[in-house]
């Protein structure tokens, strides 16, 4: 009976009735900044309402995300992508948040979710007051709120500009103090950074050992972290790097580059640490120790460490008048003492580094497919010098096999400094220098490859 009634409706031109796919949701509760928490609610206080929401209106929520990462970018929110993905995958097919602006504070992200109504996969955004579907008037105001948080967004950066320009321009420091300053809480005082009283002497004895001492970056940094123990106000130690920048501000004698590389200088209105004559000294130093470093590989240099402290080794040459009128050259491998500024391992000279290197070529794992790549690479060059510059018709015949460790050896007492360095590469054990002696750890030892 049912059958013919249906059958009696389709001829009678009856509009079929159909039910609606009933609507899922994601409950999405974003904070991007403290900024924007005081002008809306907390994470917790927007799913709080969300929930209240639900109950009230017996909305079916089906997964509950948090994010708190900015919507001012596109594409840089994982919870927000995930959600995007989760949506085309068919999990669920609307977005309970609490404000248009949650969703998105930029065109690219705001694109994404209008796509999804206009293809029919998202059914519904619902706010704690208004709710957006796939009609043209509630995408239409949809964009429109997310183009006026963009606008928001972009107004806010405008204004911090021009409020930093303008700081900077009465001689106020916008960022965070250098080392030797601390920044003040006062609101009216929060740009003037005063004197450190625990590390701005300390600061100027470092420009002063550079400049009158002639003391070098490195004996800086072992003076500060091993006799003082200096430590910066996020308790750090001042690093190398870290030094070289703090001897070239300027800030330190009262004037400021802002923003960096920007040409645009303002005389600050803090309290100068050092003169500027003792800057200029400090700068000349650092110029004069820049002419006079040489910059030269050394062969084996950083390639092995120190047996005693665990520092890499580094290399120097030394020149030696001798009898006859004429310069030896020595270069010597020693400790760099970066972990142990009192280390006493001796130097090593490089000709009896070699020889020791030669005696345990059996005792060093290696990488024998690279080690074979460089004498097949080696053995065609040779051939090309037979044909090309011997003219030789009947060149070396090919090469079969060959014992890696004979050619090793053939390359540290025959090859260049780049050869050697590059056949260092292929070493698989770890080579250290103590007293003289070289070793291997005893760990990686193989007397088979």
């Amino acid at each position: 009976m049912e059958q013919t009634r249906s059958l009696t409706d389709q001829r009678l031109g009856a509009v079929p009735i159909i039910t609606e796919t009933p609507v899922k949701y994601c409950l999405y509760a974003r904070k991007s900044s403290e900024a924007e928490e005081r002008q809306a609610l907390s994470i917790d206080s927007q799913v709080k309402e969300m929930l209240a929401l639900a109950e009230r209106e017996n909305l079916e929520i089906v997964c509950m995300k948090r994010e708190s990462h900015s919507a001012k970018e596109t594409g840089q929110r994982p919870v927000f992508n995930e959600i995007i993905d989760e949506i085309k995958a068919g999990q669920y097919n609307g977005i309970l948040t609490w404000a248009p602006d949650r969703i998105s504070r930029n065109a690219g992200d705001l694109g994404k979710v209008v796509d999804l109504l206009d293809a029919g996969i998202l059914k519904e955004i619902r706010t704690y007051g208004q709710r957006f579907t796939n009609s043209p008037n509630e995408k239409f105001l949809l964009m429109i709120l997310g183009s006026q948080a963009k606008l928001e967004n972009d107004n806010r950066g405008v204004n911090v500009k021009r409020g930093i320009r303008t700081r900077v321009e009465m001689g106020l420091w916008p960022n965070q103090a250098p080392t030797g300053y601390l920044n003040q809480k006062f609101m009216d005082r929060k740009c003037m950074p005063i004197l450190d009283p625990d590390r701005a002497a300390i600061v100027k004895n470092i420009f002063e050992k550079v400049a009158y001492e002639k003391w070098s970056g490195r004996r800086l940094y072992h003076w500060l972290k091993f006799d003082l123990n200096f430590k910066t106000i996020g308790n750090k130690s001042l690093s190398v790097s870290n030094l070289y920048r703090t001897l070239t501000n300027t800030f330190y004698y009262g004037v400021f580059e802002y923003p960096k590389n920007s040409g645009n200088w303002y005389q600050g209105k803090h309290e100068p640490l050092i003169t500027k004559e003792l800057f200029e000294a400090v700068q000349n130093q650092l110029t004069r120790d820049n002419i006079v470093r040489q910059s030269k590989e050394f062969t084996f240099a950083k390639l092995m460490s120190c047996g005693l402290c665990g520092s890499m080794m580094s290399a120097e040459e030394k020149y030696k008048q001798l009898k006859n009128g004429t310069v030896a050259k020595y270069i010597y491998y020693g400790c760099c003492r970066s972990k142990d500024k009192k280390c006493k391992n001796p130097y090593m000279r490089e000709e009896e580094l070699v020889k020791q290197l030669i005696k345990i070529i059996g005792q060093i794992e290696i990488n024998k497919l690279n080690i074979q790549h460089k004498f097949e690479e080696e053995l065609k060059r040779y051939d090309k010098f037979q044909r090309g510059v011997l003219r030789q018709t009947n060149p070396s015949a090919p090469y079969e096999s060959v014992d890696p460790r004979i050619y090793m050896k053939y390359v540290l007492e025959e090859g260049a400094n780049d050869e050697k360095r590059e056949l260092m590469g292929c070493l698989r054990s770890r080579i250290s220098i103590t007293r003289g002696t070289v070793s291997i750890d005893g760990s990686k030892i193989e007397k088979t490859l």
